[in-house]
């Protein structure tokens, strides 16, 4: 059994919820990246999105384009990163790793190369963003040999067509994108729960909600709809705010506070 598959069965088991923290590879500073992956997780994450750097994210808002930037200038390439997930691997053999980016890299580094490199290095699941399922048979089967789960987004605009074709081709967890438009903005809790809840109704696979989410309240509120709660522009944030070699503990403190917020019984948030 995949390592998410099996984090997935272990919380569903113990009627909790996943929380999944995203975080630049190389940001704040190279060097750190494993430090704050090996805090988030002690401080309570269940799996990891590693983001590879990319010049231009278009889904992502003005805070991850400038911890993407930042990794840029740094030297930050995907072959790092999978050098970084390597490193994880030497002292974490369970917590499972998703990579999020975008297309250029991989067609750069090959997508059967880049599939047998992330599979060496520990990697459990992979998005990528501008690879649509209607043109992605192909890649979501080689990962899937690999041993490694396609992970695809869904949003409030997608049609019934696109759901389904995503359904067909997602393993892992589907992404639920909780708003309109790009990463950092406000949702809408209701239109969430209502979403999310037509969506499961349609597969077995855990749903884990992205975009928006700030706070242990909006992350309590959400989960309940769905299987997991993913929060990058906020993780992104704390990064850069205060002294790098401070990060790994601003990271640890937050997470803390979301999965207790995630696991506070009924009736006290």
């Amino acid at each position: 059994m995949s390592r998410l598959n099996a984090t997935f069965e272990r919380l569903a088991a113990d009627g909790r919820k996943a929380l999944i923290p995203y975080i630049t590879a190389g940001f704040p500073q190279a060097q750190l990246t494993v430090p704050i992956m090996h805090a988030m997780v002690g401080a309570g994450a269940d799996v990891i999105e590693l983001g590879v750097p990319f010049s231009d994210p278009m889904a992502d808002g003005p805070v991850i384009q400038r911890a993407n930037e930042h990794a840029l200038a740094a030297g930050i390439r995907l072959r790092d990163v999978l050098d970084q997930v390597r490193e994880f691997r030497r002292s974490d053999a369970g917590t499972p790793v998703v990579l999020m980016g975008y297309a250029n890299p991989i067609e750069r580094m090959g997508t059967v190369p880049f599939l047998e490199r992330a599979q060496e290095a520990g990697v459990d699941g992979v998005i990528v963003v501008d690879y649509p399922p209607e043109e992605c048979d192909e890649f979501a089967r080689a990962a899937r040999e690999c041993g490694i789960a396609p992970i695809f987004l869904l949003a409030p605009t997608s049609t019934e067509q696109r759901i389904g074709k995503v359904l067909a081709l997602a393993s892992g967890y589907v992404y639920y994108v909780s708003l309109k438009g790009i990463t950092g903005g406000t949702l809408d809790r209701d239109d969430v729960v209502r979403r999310v809840a037509a969506i499961k109704s349609r597969t077995a696979l855990p749903i884990g909600i992205g975009f928006g989410i700030r706070d242990g309240e909006t992350a309590r509120a959400v989960a309940q709809a769905g299987d997991a709660v993913i929060i990058g522009t906020r993780m992104i944030q704390l990064l850069e705010d205060g002294s790098p070699a401070q990060a790994p503990e601003r990271a640890a403190a937050f997470i803390a506070g979301i999965r207790a917020a995630l696991d506070a019984p009924a009736g006290n948030p």
